[in-house]
């Protein structure tokens, strides 16, 4: 089990992160980005599995500089909430969250290499990150909403990236990540038979099978990249 700790970017703004250390010494970093849901139990217990795992993992409060203390579950008002607060954190002004994204980076390298990985909403800023941040040495998005789009898919990542899509998710169409694929030949595109979202067991479309197996390749990417 993780705790909460403050974190400060370097704007000053001071936002939340939950933290979760491994027993002995960490493999290397791991920064987890959340959904749309927030830093909810979910997402902790994904901090918590990578932790027992062997990484130092901290996963920020992406929502913080909007609204704090979100904890969405997954009905249609939690996602229509959800998606309400993510359009607020892409309207801010640039460079908008990643500087707290950027602190996350920073403190999970304490404990050596970083790598990251995040899902859906969090997908799209683990692209970002491995192309506009520093200190990361490996990235592993999750069903990047947006970032098979043309203006994202334009970007240059900075280190190695593996990216899991599932062919069944009506938010990315799959000619969408075919072009990604033709745009990025650098990157490690792994496609699925599962909708969107298919790693979390606390929604619908949860797939047990696609789970375990971009969980083993997402594993044997950090060991290759981070440690």
């Amino acid at each position: 089990m993780g705790q909460f700790v403050e974190l400060t970017s370097a704007d000053g703004f001071t936002f939340p992160a939950y933290v979760a250390q491994p027993t002995g010494k960490p493999k290397g970093g791991l920064v987890v980005l959340q959904e749309i849901f927030g830093v909810n139990a979910h997402i902790r217990s994904v901090a918590d599995g990578y932790a027992a795992d062997g990484y130092f993992v901290v996963a920020p409060s992406t929502f913080h500089r909007v609204k704090a203390g979100v904890e969405l579950g997954y009905t249609e008002a939690d996602m229509g909430a959800g998606f309400a607060l993510k359009t607020a954190v892409e309207a801010l002004p640039e460079p908008g969250v990643m500087p707290d994204i950027q602190a996350a980076i920073d403190h999970a390298a304490q404990a050596g290499k970083v790598g990251m990985v995040g899902y859906c909403w969090g997908g799209l800023l683990t692209w970002r990150s491995a192309c506009l941040l520093k200190g990361l040495s490996a990235a592993v998005p999750y069903y990047g909403g947006g970032m098979t789009g043309e203006a994202e898919a334009a970007r240059q990542p900075q280190v190695p990236v593996l990216a899991h899509f599932g062919d069944q998710d009506h938010w990315i169409a799959l000619d969408t990540v075919e072009a990604f694929k033709q745009a990025q030949p650098g990157v490690v595109v792994q496609v699925y038979a599962a909708n969107h979202g298919f790693n979390c067991d606390q929604r619908g479309s949860y797939n047990q099978a696609a789970a375990e197996l971009a969980r083993e390749r997402t594993l044997a990417f950090l060991a290759q990249h981070v440690g």
